[in-house]
Formats: structure tokens, C-alpha cells, sequence
């Protein structure tokens, strides 16, 4: 049973900097990737980043890309997502969520492929 946990969130003062980290169970194999996405009040779920977990391969969203790095750990099980320079903006909550075949097909920021979801994380960006 794949299931997927997210931690990290809270509240941060502009330009500052957190680490999200997405903790994965239950695949067999890295054909999958990770994705993360964000939804704030009023606006609909967009994609922020994602990454081939065997590959390796990463795409971003052009409003975080050079602030947010995403990566993975040695194992592939934990996933982070470093987000510097914050902005108000970037207030939203936080999910993680797994494509099972992702790694074939090169990922994507489209959500409709992301079959699990973790339960999200806020993050707060106010001075």
C-alpha cells in the first residue's frame, strides 16, 4: 500500500527558506515519480516541481524555478523540496504525490497522472 507523509511546513518571513521532505512506502520498483503541488485559497492545485525517482529527472513551474530545488534521497523513499526566497505568494498548502509510472514517461507538473496523495503541509509565507 503506498502511502506518502509530508513535514516542514510553517510560517516564514519573506526571502526566507524551508525544506519540505515527502517520506514514501510501499513501492517495489522506481518507475514512479514525485511531484509536488500547491493550493492556496480561491486557487486551483498547480504543480510546483517533480522528479523521476530512477532517473532522476527533474522539471519545475516557472513561477519557483531557481528558488525551489527538488531531490531525493539515497534510498528514493524521501523526497525534499528546498524553497528559498519565499514570497507571500508561495503561501498555500503543500502536497506530495506519487505517479506510478512517472519514471517511463519523464514526468510531468499535471496532476491528473498522481494517483497518491499525502495529506499536505501548510506553509506560510507573512512577515
Amino acid at each position: 500500500q503506498v502511502q506518502l507523509v509530508e513535514s516542514g511546513g510553517g510560517l516564514v518571513q519573506p526571502g526566507g527558506s524551508l525544506r519540505l521532505s515527502c517520506v514514501t512506502s510501499g513501492f517495489t520498483n522506481d518507475w514512479h515519480s514525485i511531484g509536488w503541488f500547491r493550493q492556496a485559497p480561491g486557487n486551483e492545485r498547480e504543480g510546483v516541481a517533480y522528479i523521476t525517482i530512477g532517473e532522476q529527472l527533474t522539471g519545475y513551474a516557472s513561477a519557483v524555478k531557481g528558488r525551489f530545488t527538488i531531490s531525493r534521497d539515497g534510498s528514493g523513499n524521501t523526497i525534499y523540496l528546498e524553497m528559498n526566497n519565499l514570497k507571500p505568494e508561495d503561501t498555500a498548502v503543500y502536497y506530495c504525490a506519487a505517479d506510478p509510472y512517472g519514471n517511463l514517461v519523464g514526468g510531468t507538473l499535471r496532476a491528473a497522472p498522481y494517483d497518491y496523495w499525502g495529506q499536505g503541509t501548510q506553509v506560510t509565507v507573512s512577515s
